[in-house]
């Protein structure tokens, strides 16, 4: 039998005689590529070792000389892990309420078989702030949108009578919501799907933002869908945005056909996109929808699905489960991610520089058309898509940004995805549009 011997705490973190603090940028990377799975394909050279205030972290990268294995410098988030950092790095008002909780309160983990009494309190604040009759607390990102396509299923059968095991589900092409079984069947991305199937049945694809397709999906199969399950914008695809009607017109149509409009707004929820769900800015409502990252304030995964009261309460006892789904500490970080966002005003925030960054992209762009093809955003979900030329390459950028002390992420090859966290101020958004004007211009 193997022996594992671990030892102390930060730096001085040791296992089996490797203590975390020797090691260099290069030895981390050896050891996720011999030791873990390569789902992952992380930036280079870079580490991140602590974080210095809500928007900068405190990265490791290659030493120059031959004294140190390692160097440190502050690297502005322009990323915030894909949008569950919202409330910022290290919020203190979530981090008071742990503290307080596992010091004072001293309820950290039940199961669901028994009731605790900050389950009240989670339900209470989800429900009215999505504004939804009914919450079912779980965890990851994509245990929601699990849950809402599952929910979306059994209504179509109990509810709108749909035969047996012909449900459709519809979905919109090049969509992203996660990596399960039933995300992987939905999406049309070739990586996502090389030899992993077969797949679920029951799905199919239109073109995202092509209300003339979705309407003759609906027309052609109408009795058999059940739901419209769709990012009110999509994130990962590189910030794509309907057009101003889309979603006015989808809802109607999905009113007159009796189809569910669920969203996803797992990552563009929690003030991202200006409001504190982006359906709002469309001034529509779903009948259901699966929010997740920013829920957890970035200090512990917390996701749950919002609904109206006939598609959720299709929900019977062992229908549906999650060990950690609304444990207590999460319900109390679930509840207070609530509470910073509403306090802090974070969506008018994300409002005011998110109009400031997309001002300045675009003045980026019309300082070099012939790198920069389009800018696309709404709050502080922003993205630049350079021309589909082999030295403008999305990773090389994101490469050069981490050189200027900046750290963000290309999607599709080509665009540049940023996504601070909604505390950004008005200098820290010039400094990180005056960096991607250097790496532009170099490139």
């Amino acid at each position: 039998m193997s022996k594992v011997n671990i030892s102390g705490y930060g730096d001085d973190l040791t296992i089996n005689d490797v203590r975390l603090g020797d090691l260099s940028p290069e030895e981390h990377e050896k050891i996720e590529l011999t030791k873990g799975g390569q789902n992952y394909s992380p930036l280079e050279n870079v580490v991140v070792s602590h974080v210095k205030d809500t928007s900068t972290l405190i990265c490791r990268k290659p030493s120059h000389n031959d004294v140190s294995n390692y160097i440190e410098e502050e690297l502005l988030d322009g990323l915030c892990c894909y949008s569950a950092v919202n409330q910022g790095q290290l919020n203190q008002t979530i981090v008071d309420a742990v503290v307080h909780h596992l010091t004072e309160e001293k309820i950290p983990t039940v199961p669901r078989s028994i009731r605790h009494k900050y389950m009240s309190g989670f339900l209470l604040a989800a429900s009215a702030f999505t504004g939804m009759d009914r919450v079912v607390p779980k965890v990851a990102g994509v245990e929601s949108w699990e849950l809402t396509f599952k929910l979306c299923r059994r209504w179509g059968y109990e509810v709108k009578k749909i035969p047996n095991n012909k449900c459709i589900v519809v979905g919109a092409k090049g969509n992203f919501h996660g990596r399960s079984m039933a995300a992987t069947s939905m999406s049309d991305d070739p990586d996502t799907l090389n030899n992993f199937g077969p797949f679920l049945p029951g799905i199919e694809l239109v073109p995202f933002n092509d209300y003339d397709a979705l309407q003759a999906l609906f027309e052609e199969k109408g009795e058999y869908i059940s739901a419209f399950s769709v990012e009110p914008i999509q994130g990962e695809g590189g910030v794509i945005i309907p057009d101003d009607d889309y979603w006015p017109k989808v809802s109607e149509l999905c009113k007159k056909h009796n189809i569910l409009l669920a969203f996803d707004e797992v990552q563009t929820g929690f003030g991202r996109t200006g409001e504190n769900f982006a359906h709002q800015l469309y001034d529509v409502k779903p009948d259901i929808m699966g929010c997740g990252k920013a829920a957890g304030g970035g200090i512990l995964p917390v996701s749950f699905v919002a609904g109206r009261d006939d598609v959720v309460g299709v929900l019977t006892p062992g229908s549906e489960g999650s060990t950690f789904g609304g444990y207590p500490l999460a319900s109390v970080v679930g509840i207070y991610a609530i509470k910073t966002l509403i306090d802090e005003n974070l969506s008018c925030n994300a409002k005011i520089r998110g109009a400031q960054l997309m001002e300045g992209l675009n003045q980026i762009k019309s300082n070099f058309p012939n790198k920069i093809k389009e800018v696309r955003g709404k709050g502080l979900l922003t993205a630049f898509e350079m021309h589909d030329e082999k030295h403008l390459d999305g990773h090389k950028v994101s490469l050069g940004l981490l050189d200027q002390g900046v750290y963000a992420k290309e999607t599709h090859r080509t665009t540049v995805r940023l996504a601070p966290a909604l505390t950004i101020n008005e200098n820290q958004v010039n400094v990180l549009l005056d960096r991607i004007e250097q790496v532009i211009k170099g490139i």
